[in-house]
């Protein structure tokens, strides 16, 4: 048995890491601010001896002993690190080095959860790691793109200079229940409309493309990344199917049973028209592909959303 934190863990990402790691046998210390995490999404694990729930921003020095360190806290979605821009880059620069020299401290392998992000709207197809990027340092997603950035350049440096053990993953487009509903991306945005009978936005001309991971297959990629020792990363987590936006609406109204329309809006500025990961590295060094289909996961969200959003 490991004891493991997850901050963030009362996230969409982190709560569902937290049910495997205890599942499997581990005491898990999930930290979380709930800036954009929600109790709720962990309410189900309070009272088992195993877990333990502290209100924490990690923006402020943590103090706790650890075997393993899952980085998650940051805010994911353009809703929530836009509406308090310099609170994201913080999370993601002060609260990065809180957390490492907490992994410093107790000698702690770390594994931070960085984005596809940093690749900005990609003028290489599909991205490998070894892609730079093509990122507007100012633009209004910057504060979380350049934010996950400078948090890989960190975990990088303290591998170096301290002998950190260290692991880095960018995560791809994921998806599945406990995503908030109201959080801008595009599989809410698509299911509570078509749930609603609202017309489902389609930015641009819907034909640029995302990649969409369902969660469980996300997790087990992060906790494999964790538990191997040949390399720190970084190493794409996605899923290497694309689809365009009109493909996403038209598979949302086929689960959901809807006959609402698409309605079609300006593309927001710096919105990339392609993401899609390269996993060669992933399926070489862990083993790991996502094996959920997107109807399947679809379905499973949608349900999930009935369920607490409708109260079907």
């Amino acid at each position: 048995m490991a004891v493991i934190i997850v901050t963030g863990g009362a996230g969409f990402l982190g709560s569902h890491l937290c049910d495997r790691l205890l599942e499997r046998g581990d005491e898990v210390l999930c930290v979380d601010n709930y800036f954009s995490g929600r109790k709720a999404n962990v309410e189900h694990l309070i009272g088992n001896p195993r877990f333990e729930l502290i209100r924490h921003d990690i923006v402020h020095p943590l103090y706790l002993e650890a075997d393993q360190i899952y980085n998650l806290a940051c805010p994911a979605s353009p809703v929530a690190y836009q509406y308090n821009p310099i609170k994201t880059i913080k999370t993601s620069t002060v609260g990065m080095v809180n957390v490492l020299g907490l992994a410093k401290r107790c000698r702690a392998r770390i594994l931070h959860t960085s984005t596809s992000e940093v690749y900005g709207d990609p003028d290489v197809h599909p991205q490998k790691e070894d892609y730079w990027g093509n990122v507007n340092p100012i633009g209004p997603r910057s504060c979380y793109d350049e934010g996950k950035r400078v948090a890989e350049s960190l975990c990088m440096n303290y591998h170096l200079a301290h002998d950190l053990d260290v692991r880095i993953v960018r995560i791809f487009n994921t998806y599945g229940p406990r995503m908030d509903p109201n959080d801008g991306r595009v599989v809410s945005n698509f299911i509570m409309q078509a749930l609603r009978g609202e017309s489902l936005t389609v930015y641009g001309d819907g034909k640029q493309t995302r990649s969409f991971c369902y969660v469980d297959d996300l997790v087990e990629g992060l906790i494999r990344m964790m538990n191997q020792d040949e390399q720190t990363g970084p190493v794409n987590l996605g899923n290497p199917v694309e689809n365009t936006m009109i493909e996403l609406a038209r598979a949302v109204l086929e689960v959901t049973g809807s006959s609402s329309e698409l309605q079609f809006d300006p593309l927001p500025q710096d919105d990339p028209k392609q993401r899609c990961p390269d996993i060669t590295l992933a399926r070489k060094l862990l083993n790991w592909e996502p094996t959920v289909d997107l109807k399947t996961g679809l379905t499973a969200t949608a349900e999930y959303y009935r369920k607490t959003q409708l109260g079907d």
